[in-house]
């Protein structure tokens, strides 16, 4: 039977429409019918094999998963499948923000379509995607002012709701975990190894892109280094200053609001832990370029960054999502590949060093979403709706997934001069 029609009702998750100050447009559902036939026949084939179970309003139920494998309810799947025929790449997102479709193992439920997720759409279809599939906003282009506004729709939300999810190290990138680490252990685990890889020592003048919160930066100065951290986050600049000045180090640092592409000076090391994902494929060469301008002669750079592989991340270049439009706007998640010719090509800087430690990162990101998920009803008192709550959760499970899946990796480089 088609459920191509659209359902009304407020479904059994009963929750409330979203606020249309706050989210314009996303409580009530597209209308394409023939879209959304060609859509639930599309989800029915690709969740046949999957260990999944997807449970119908009426009881029935698709997938291969028995009992105990992780469910996903389609409260309304209606709207599901046409929010899905018009934009999958977002729609399947916004249906689980409006409670479409929910789950109590979404992390569970997620991994499997991403363990698939060059196979969901048969070849035949992908060769159609091209005009399909919504081209990245003008507006959303990483020039200086434009990272500024995509930086500040995520990073600038609040000091708060972060700290709210956050370990003490406030470090919001993937831990390093060890035998018997707590995240914080973890964390600093994470920034010794990246500060390693830059060969950053007691005198070492050190450029950070990227400020975060301050950790790396106290990290580094606790060795003896002096660091010049950049950051284009207001609401960063701040709370990583007094992070700074507390743990005693604003002589040793001098944390500036500029981007990298004004930046001055030379360097012994320059150390950047994903924040190349943001910088967008168009300028990815500018990037490179100032590294190398930036780097003295026999300078070294550590970098952490999430990787896709190579093909996936061409294909993704011409993608806009769900995670660009309520996440990360303008970002782009490199290849090994893109960045190791990249630094050579545009900095004379060859690989010395790489670890690999994405299943870190899912161990990382459940944290996290414990936490977020337990400390709610304080981030609820900063101002954040039901609607924002689900849109964090899909987000942190989504990114789980893609990492327990093996679609997303994470790699930390060292970075020399040939023969360094």
């Amino acid at each position: 039977m088609s459920t191509s029609s659209v359902d009304r009702t407020a479904g059994p998750a009963d929750l409330p429409a979203p606020d249309e100050t706050r989210w314009p447009g996303l409580a009530t559902p597209p209308h394409s019918p023939f879209r959304a036939r060609i859509a639930e026949q599309l989800f029915r084939q690709a969740v046949r094999p999957l260990n999944v179970r997807v449970r119908m309003p009426d009881g029935s139920h698709l997938g291969a998963g028995g009992p105990d494998a992780p469910e996903m309810r389609l409260n309304r799947p209606a709207a599901f499948f046409h929010r899905l025929g018009v934009d999958a790449k977002i729609g399947f997102g916004e249906a689980y923000m409006v409670g479409d479709w929910t789950s109590d193992a979404l992390a569970e439920v997620l991994t499997p379509f991403a363990e698939r997720m060059a196979t969901l759409i048969p070849p035949l279809l992908q060769r159609f995607r091209r005009f399909v599939d919504r081209g990245h906003p003008a507006d959303e282009e990483n020039t200086i002012e434009g990272s500024r506004a995509n930086i500040h729709r995520h990073y600038d939300l609040s000091n708060d709701l972060f700290g709210a999810f956050l370990d003490p190290s406030m470090m919001y990138s993937s831990a390093l975990f060890g035998p018997d680490d707590d995240l914080t252990t973890a964390q600093h685990r994470k920034i010794d190894s990246v500060l390693d890889y830059a060969g950053v020592r007691e005198g070492s003048t050190v450029l950070e892109i990227g400020t975060g919160w301050g950790e790396l930066a106290i990290r580094a100065a606790a060795r003896g280094a002096t660091v010049t951290s950049l950051t284009i986050s207001g609401e960063q600049a701040k709370l990583a200053t007094e992070r700074i000045a507390a743990a005693g180090f604003a002589d040793r640092v001098d944390v500036r609001l500029c981007d990298y592409r004004d930046s001055t000076g030379q360097y012994d090391a320059v150390v950047s832990v994903e924040m190349i994902e943001a910088v967008g494929e168009s300028y990815w060469p500018t990037f490179y370029e100032t590294i190398g301008k930036r780097l003295k002669p026999g300078g070294r750079l550590g970098l952490q960054a999430i990787t896709m592989d190579h093909e996936r991340m061409l294909a993704a270049a011409r993608s806009y999502t769900w995670v660009h439009k309520y996440i990360f706007p303008g970002g782009l998640i490199p290849s090994t590949t893109s960045v190791e010719q990249g630094l050579l090509e545009h900095a004379r800087l060859r690989l010395q060093g790489v670890r690999e430690f994405g299943l870190d990162y899912a161990r990382t990101l459940r944290l996290w979403r414990e936490r977020f998920t337990q400390r709610w009803d304080e981030i609820t008192e900063l101002g954040f709706d039901d609607v924002f709550k689900r849109m964090w959760e899909f987000y942190l499970a989504y990114s789980e997934a893609g990492f327990r899946s093996g679609y997303l990796k994470v790699h930390q480089f060292g970075f020399a001069e040939n023969g360094q």
